[in-house]
């Protein structure tokens, strides 16, 4: 009796811990047709969509993400550091720091971009970093960045990164991998761009353009990152090392967010992954499930523009949804992948919105994504627009990084 009973008590923990895995069901809710152009024509042929394209970006430069400043004229790129033997070897280090006025004692930012040696002319993996370059890889010759830091990780002391920071956050940057794979990683820690604190804007690059803020449409941090992802793109352009016409823009979490916006505001780039992105990024508000848009701009007031904070309980009424975004990556390969433990970013509804972007993949003559419903548990689906969603916590691991070489494999390879 007591082993029946104890079996009986395993199965129902077994069934409850298998559907507690599960993403959120779909809520009921309609969302804004991405096709239906301001004046009510429906966008039936690949001609039209140029028109609706800009209709969309005017939605979100006015709406959510603000105003960006254009290429600045007078930025200078100055290759600080190169060696040959970097990660054992196999490597080519480079770390570049870009004047975005011109000025040494101005807004900058440092790249640190790893090249395999293998390799002539590789194609880029380029992505923001939460900590420093120093962070991301145990290698001594990198550069300990010198802006403002978040104190979380182990050698941070009074807001700036320590030589113990070096190799503190490797997890989520499989540096080998990429490497191993013919990639080259360009990275760039996002507090040069723009620290990431409610006080941070005189220390970042929005300080140069004080006539971007106090409006509507305001220069905002996700901005401002996208933007910097822009300025890495045109060093790219002047690197005979570099593959420039092959550039993935990756991002995970609040940088999934920035990643997302540079890829639909800068067709440089290539291809596009959102890792975990969640609201204000891959997700759908129109579910209104996971982080509410009030927690958005209430606790993250700089990260999207003021007129953003209209829409604060009031999802239902944004003229837009995230699927809009996707759309504006369309044609290019776009990957969007989730955690099921990643309650917060709502993976069904990252699901959702790459499944309705697709329409547009579509009438340009590209598969979109090949799944009507959510697929299992570490099963990828591809298409032009892929997905998937993994066990696990809100993080970057090393099963995401093989799909996403794989999908880049794919598409840039059959280029």
């Amino acid at each position: 009796m007591k082993r029946a009973t104890t079996l009986l008590l395993f199965m129902l923990f077994s069934r409850f811990f298998a559907f507690s895995q599960q993403p959120a069901p779909a809520l009921v809710y309609t969302l804004p047709d991405v096709l239906l152009m301001n004046n009510g024509t429906k966008v039936t042929a690949p001609a039209q969509w140029d028109k609706r394209r800009q209709e969309i970006l005017g939605f979100y430069t006015k709406q959510m993400y603000g105003q960006m400043p254009p290429k600045p004229q007078n930025m200078v790129f100055k290759v600080v550091e190169q060696s040959k033997t970097a990660l054992n070897g196999k490597a080519t280090r480079k770390q570049v720091i870009v004047y975005f006025n011109g000025k040494t004692n101005g807004p900058q930012m440092t790249i640190l971009i790893y090249l395999p040696n293998k390799v002539k002319h590789p194609r880029v993996i380029l992505g923001l970093n939460f900590y420093g370059n120093q962070t991301i890889v145990a290698d001594s010759a990198v550069l300990i960045d010198t802006a403002w830091v978040d104190t979380r990780p182990k050698g941070m002391v009074n807001y700036h990164a320590t030589a113990a920071s070096r190799g503190v956050n490797t997890g989520p940057w499989a540096v080998d991998k990429i490497i191993d794979r013919g990639y080259a990683l360009a990275t760039i820690y996002d507090g040069d761009i723009d620290p990431d604190f409610k006080g941070g804007f005189s220390r970042g690059v929005r300080a140069l353009y004080p006539e971007l803020q106090g409006i509507g449409d305001n220069f905002s941090t996700v901005g401002a990152w996208a933007w910097g992802l822009s300025r890495a793109m045109d060093y790219f352009e002047t690197d005979k090392d570099i593959n420039a016409k092959q550039v993935a823009v990756f991002g995970h979490s609040r940088l999934g967010k920035a990643a997302l916006w540079a890829g639909a505001t800068d067709t440089r780039f290539a291809l596009v992954i959102s890792n975990e992105s969640g609201k204000g990024g891959a997700s759908l508000f129109a579910r209104q499930s996971g982080e509410a848009l009030r927690h958005l701009t209430g606790g993250f007031p700089n990260w999207f523009c003021a007129n953003f904070r209209q829409y604060n309980d009031k999802e239902a009424s944004l003229p837009f949804d995230q699927h809009f975004l996707l759309s504006l990556i369309a044609p290019r390969p776009l990957y969007v992948a989730s955690a099921v433990e990643d309650k917060n970013s709502d993976p069904d509804g990252e699901f959702q919105s790459a499944k309705a972007c697709s329409v547009v993949y579509q009438l340009l003559g590209k598969k979109g994504l090949p799944a009507d419903s959510i697929p299992p548990l570490s099963h990828p689906v591809m298409g032009q627009v892929a997905y998937h969603i993994r066990p696990g916590k809100h993080d970057v691991t090393d099963y995401d990084w093989e799909q996403y070489l794989d999908f880049a494999d794919h598409f840039f390879k059959a280029k």
